[in-house]
This record gives structure tokens, C-alpha cells and sequence, in this order.
């Protein structure tokens, strides 16, 4: 009975100390912008050459996904830099402005933001706010000699996550006001809306995988107006 409770023992404080020594998991709540995503990446990027014309394509899960469901666009443009975060908000965008887009020195960076924000379901989202981040994010590029290459979203008929929502409606709506701002602005304005819509005013079936993000076809069909873009505004 002794060597028994003896054993019970000191299996109870081997667990204890087993699960003293297993290290706590880092708690990153209060890196809402997810500015570690890109931290060691930026870290390990190579300066810009000399006469290089770097491009940062900053947004959310439409770029981010641009890697991977057609890599060779940014193996063959080593100039262009992806920083997207699947999931990210205007906000955010503005909050990682300065680590991914002005720390590198690009030449211009490229702003596709607002579709998550229209997305999310609690209806605290207006355009107003989401050109307030897109106006300052212009504001930040250039005061640092980026030129802001500002986007027209792509279309979108429904959120599969928000049915009944009138996404095409209000990604027209920012679209329209995104356009006025560029004009008065004089920048140079990337148009993914008008190659990529069908009659509906969403994305055409054959473009796309749910309706939100584009396919290869789809990206291919982007590659082409996204290099014109760049062409104009670095010209």
C-alpha cells in the first residue's frame, strides 16, 4: 500500500513538473495588425538595387493568395513584393503601412483594401472609414516618395459567409468613391472591377473559386492590368 502511494506520488510530480517545463504559448493579441507575418521576411529582403523599381502589393487574401495560385508572377517580377494577409481589415493595412511598404522602399505600392471590411457582419463599417485608411495610407506613401497605385475592388456578387448581403451594390458604391478620390488626386487608379464583373456585377464563374477570390484565370487576367498600372504610375 506504501510503495504504491509512493509511486502515485511521484508520478503526480513528474506531471507537475512536466507541465511546469512545457513553455506557455505566446500570446499575440495585442499585435492585431499581425505585423509579425512579415517580420522576418522583411527582415531577410535584400535592399533595393540601385535603379530598381520595387513594388509593394498591399491587401488581404486576394494577394496573399496570388502566390500561390500563380507563383510564377512575382518569381518573375522580383521587384514586386507581396504583403497580403488573408482576412485583413483597412485598418490594419494602415497600422502595417510603415513595416511593409515605407521600411522597404518601394517605388510605388499598391492599395486593394475594403472588401472585408464591407464583409464583416457587425455594420460598423462605412466607405466614409474605409477612405479615411485608404486617405491616410496615400498620405503616408507620399510624404516617403511611393506613388499609391489605388484599386478598384473586384467584383462581388455575394459573400458565401454573408448571404442576403448586397455586396455587389456596396462594392460598387466604394468603387465609385475610390475613383473620385484617385481623380482628384491624380493617381493612378488599377481597375480589377471592369475585366473581371459579369452581367451581375459579380466575378464571371470561369474567373473565380467562390464567387470573392479569383482563380488562375482570374489572376492572369490581373497580372495583365496590373502591370499597365504599374507601367503608368513608374513612367
Amino acid at each position: 500500500m506504501k510503495i504504491s502511494f509512493t509511486i502515485i506520488s511521484l508520478f503526480i510530480c513528474c506531471s507537475t513538473l512536466f507541465a511546469q517545463e512545457k513553455p506557455a504559448q505566446e500570446d499575440f493579441r495585442d499585435d492585431w495588425a499581425d505585423l509579425r507575418h512579415y517580420a522576418k521576411e522583411n527582415e531577410s529582403l535584400p535592399a533595393a538595387k540601385l535603379g530598381e523599381k520595387r513594388v509593394v502589393f498591399l491587401g488581404s487574401s486576394i494577394f496573399e493568395f496570388w502566390k500561390t495560385r500563380m507563383p510564377e508572377y512575382f518569381e518573375n517580377h522580383k521587384n514586386y513584393i507581396d504583403r497580403g494577409i488573408s482576412g485583413q481589415l483597412s485598418p490594419q493595412l494602415l497600422i502595417r503601412f510603415r513595416q511593409d511598404v515605407i521600411n522597404l522602399k518601394p517605388k510605388a505600392v499598391i492599395i486593394l483594401a475594403g472588401s472585408n471590411d464591407l464583409a464583416g457582419s457587425t455594420g460598423h463599417v462605412t466607405i466614409e472609414s474605409i477612405m479615411n485608411n485608404i486617405r491616410s495610407m496615400v498620405e503616408l506613401a507620399q510624404s516617403n516618395n511611393i506613388k499609391p497605385i489605388l484599386c478598384a475592388y473586384l467584383p462581388v456578387y455575394e459573400y458565401p459567409w454573408r448571404k442576403g448581403y448586397p455586396a455587389a451594390e456596396n462594392i460598387m458604391a466604394l468603387n465609385k468613391v475610390i475613383k473620385a478620390y484617385a481623380a482628384k488626386k491624380k493617381l493612378v487608379l488599377l481597375d480589377y472591377f471592369t475585366p473581371l464583373k459579369d452581367e451581375k456585377n459579380g466575378q464571371k464563374a470561369e474567373l473565380t473559386t467562390d464567387g470573392v477570390h479569383p482563380n488562375r484565370k482570374g489572376y492572369e487576367v490581373m497580372a495583365g492590368v496590373t502591370d499597365e498600372a504599374i507601367k503608368t504610375a513608374l513612367k
